[in-house]
């Protein structure tokens, strides 16, 4: 009879989970960022520092990230064919992700309200990135601010998997994978203020901006495999308590 963990790392495997989070870390760097870098200087913020928060930096790994983030000359000129280009960049990356989740919760897509959910969710990323930064300032302790990020990563998870999915997976089926993804997006950030700060400051000195965006990466690498886990983990979970209850 097949493990439980074998099970698991059928699914995994099936769906390919080691490629996609790579996907998603290349797109990310390439599309994302832009976009955020955009948005976050039109709210008069910084991306730096929003990066530099869900990493969980101290102030000399930020600095070293904030210096991948400095505008060269004449860089205040935006186009708006620039612009679209920056839009539909991040509209790709909430749509790889909302490619994840209909795979994995055998939703078929459907064109219009796909692309209708992947604009709001870009709007609910970046107002969820707004409130962690100005939660995460306001709170003393680690304790306080694991417990406010852990809640507030499940309210988040949950709600995104809800309207990728359009609507049509119930709240209750979805809360274990809500629940799944949340913990291990809670521990990511726990390992990474740990140690991806002082691997950001060896990797400046040993290679430059090079070695800064190799942690960059490999932290987005991280963010996928966190996702696609979450989702098969909560998913398998609530099937079997379905079938349980059936019986």
């Amino acid at each position: 009879m097949t493990s439980a963990a074998g099970r698991l790392w059928g699914r995994l495997s099936a769906s390919d989970f080691f490629g996609h989070s790579f996907q998603l870390a290349a797109l990310a760097f390439l599309c994302f960022f832009p976009f955020l870098i955009l948005v976050t200087s039109a709210v008069g913020s910084d991306a730096a520092k929003v990066l530099a928060g869900w990493l969980g930096l101290n102030q000399q790994a930020a600095r070293a990230v904030a210096a991948l983030f400095e505008p060269g000359p004449g860089s205040g000129t935006l186009t708006l064919v620039s612009a679209l280009l920056l839009i539909a960049g991040a509209v790709a990356v909430a749509g790889t992700l909302q490619s994840w989740y209909q795979f994995l919760f055998e939703v078929p897509p459907r064109w219009w309200r796909d692309l209708a959910a992947q604009l709001t969710w870009l709007v609910a990323l970046v107002a969820y990135s707004a409130a962690q930064a100005g939660v995460g300032a306001t709170l003393p302790s680690l304790a306080l601010r694991s417990l406010s990020g852990f809640v507030m990563a499940l309210l988040f998870w949950w709600g995104t998997m809800r309207l990728l999915l359009t609507g049509t997976v119930t709240w209750r089926f979805l809360l274990p994978a809500a629940l799944a993804t949340s913990v291990g997006w809670t521990g990511l950030g726990l390992f990474s203020s740990r140690f991806f700060s002082a691997t950001i400051v060896a990797n400046e000195q040993k290679y430059g901006p090079v070695g800064v965006v190799m942690v960059i990466l490999s932290w987005l690498v991280a963010v996928g495999v966190v996702i696609h886990l979450g989702a098969v983990v909560g998913r398998g979970y609530a099937q079997c308590r379905a079938a349980r209850s059936r019986h």
